[in-house]
Order: C-alpha cells, then structure tokens, then sequence
C-alpha cells in the first residue's frame, strides 16, 4: 500500500515501543518462525535490544528506515517513545528512518555471542548475501529519501514526569523532578529514594515538607530463583526497608503500560508504615525481595497499584510523598 504512493500523498505513521516484535516482515527466503527463532537465541544469550535491532532490521523489509524507502510519498512518523533518551532508530526498530548499521555488524554481533551455527541457515545465507554486497543494505544516514521524511516525538518518559510534577505544584506541594533518569538495579534504586526521603524529613534536604519528588526511568532486575514479581514492584519494596518507621511518607513505583513483570499490577506504593503491618501479617517482605518474590508479599499487603493495560508505555514513574 505504501509502495503505490506518489509525491503527492502524505503517509501518516504511528509508533510505539513493541512495533518492532508487532510488525514483522521477513526478508524473501527467511520464514517468521525463522526470524523467531533468531530473536529467541538473542534474548536469552544476553544481547541487548540494540544488538537484537541491529539483526532485526537486516532481516526485514520495513525495519531500518526500508519503509521510507518503499514509498515516494512524504512521510510524517508520530511517535509514543519507550526508549529512554528517544533514540528514534531504536524505536520499533525505526521503519522511517535511517540505519547506520550494516550486514557486517550483523554478523558480528552474532558471531560474539556464538550463535552462528544455532541460528537458522536461511538467516546465515542472507546475512552473508548482505555482506558479499548481493542484498541490498538499510538506507543509511546522509539518504536524499529522507528529506521527505519527518519524525516528532508525541510522547515519553519525561512529558509523563513533567505532568505528575505539574499535579504536584497545583495542589500545593514542593516538587523536585529528578532529572537523570533511573537504570539501575530496582532493589538499589528503591533504597536510594527511600534514604532521600530520610533526608527530606530529618534534615529538610533537597526540600522541606509537604513536598514531592518525581523521577522517571526503567530499572532492572537480576532475577534468580522463580519468584513473581516486577521492577516496579522491587523498587518499591526496597524502598519500604529505607523508609520503615518514617511517618506521612510514601514511595510509589508505576509501569506507565499498567503491567509491571509477568503480574496483573502496575507497580506498587508503600508508606513508612508498611514494615509494621508486614510484621504483624507475618510477611517476610525483605526475605521477598531476595527471593524476587514481591508480588505475593505486596498483594497481602494490599498495597499494589493495580490499573489493568492502559494503552501506551513511557517507561517507569517513581514517586515520593512526604507531607
């Protein structure tokens, strides 16, 4: 549809996070289950998502800015960004934009992680076509194709973190927005917010009660064992440790998309008093977080945020209520 455009169409793109894995379209020789099989190996050897992007996009006939490439039409890509610092040829794999990756890396990469010989051959014989020069390459940076091209950021992570901020001030309490996005171990930076709000109410530092802090980012986790739970989750629990005993004081920790780690719940929020009732209940909420076993521990509880799928996903928000 897109290739029977001419100059004088306008194509409107729409793009969010996960594109990449909702719309493929393999290369003529290499079948889906192919490229499945591909991005399976990846994920579990350690790759990491651009790595996984830089074999996914020369595999496919939209990724790495081919869908541009299909049409003459001008392009206006709007796009939901879940990729922290907005890289746009990172989101979705960028199907409008251009690519500075090439066969070569391609092969490098898979080759790093010795996976040459588990991938399927139709994938080894196209990536060594790429390189012999018999498949053509993503239409790279510098392209004359992409003057017609245009790309604007409707959404991320920080319009989500200036828009809680903004419902902060309105209701009168002092906000700090954190401006360097979290990327941690969500135990660790659970622990880190919650000394902040220790600070923040024995010394009044970096502000003076009722006030808010307001950061945003996407930690991870370290999973060992087979406990359920999610980062969102993890952050919140550890920061409960940290704040244990401190009273009108609250952290929250949300996954924007409404799911935090294979659970129905979004995040989960905790008070100064939540180490209490954990004692009272019987819950083991610190044995919990080392088993990676937070879910159980916060729904008995009763303290996970629980707003079924929303729709989108900016990343994570993390919240600190001191009033």
């Amino acid at each position: 549809m897109a290739a029977e455009l001419n100059r004088r169409d306008l194509l409107i793109v729409l793009l969010s996070g996960g594109a990449s894995s909702l719309l493929p379209a393999p290369v003529s020789g290499i079948s889906l289950a192919d490229k499945q099989q591909t991005t399976q190996l990846l994920l579990r050897c350690g790759a990491s998502i651009g790595e996984i992007n830089t074999i996914r996009k020369h595999l496919s006939t939209i990724k790495g800015g081919r869908l541009a490439e299909l049409t003459e039409a001008t392009v206006v890509t709007l796009i939901l960004s879940d990729v922290l610092g907005d890289d746009i040829s990172a989101i979705a794999s960028g199907p409008t934009v251009p690519d500075p990756t090439t066969y070569q890396e391609a092969v490098a990469i898979v080759k790093h992680y010795r996976m040459w010989r588990a991938i399927p051959q139709s994938v080894r014989q196209h990536l060594d076509r790429g390189c012999q020069g018999l498949a053509d390459e993503t239409p790279k940076p510098g392209a004359s194709l992409f003057r017609r091209v245009h790309h604007h950021i409707v959404g991320n992570n920080i319009a989500a973190v200036m828009a809680v901020a903004r419902a902060a001030r309105e209701v009168g309490l002092r906000t700090l927005v954190q401006r360097q996005v979290l990327t941690g171990e969500a135990s660790e930076e659970g622990r880190r917010f919650g000394a902040l709000a220790k600070n923040i109410v024995r010394a009044g530092n970096p502000l003076q009660r009722p006030c808010c802090v307001v950061a945003g980012g996407e930690t991870t986790v370290t999973v060992t064992g087979k406990g359920t739970g999610g980062r969102a989750q993890e952050f919140a629990a550890a920061a409960a440790l940290e704040i244990a005993g401190l009273d009108k004081v609250w952290v929250a920790a949300i996954g924007t998309d409404g799911t935090d780690g294979p659970t129905d719940a979004a995040g989960a929020v905790v008070d100064g008093h939540t180490m209490a009732r954990a004692q009272r209940l019987s819950v083991d909420l610190k044995g919990a977080l080392k088993r990676h076993n937070t879910y159980p521990a916060l729904k008995r509880l009763n303290q996970l945020i629980v707003t079924g799928p929303t729709g989108t996903n900016v990343n994570d928000l993390y919240l600190l209520l001191a009033l």
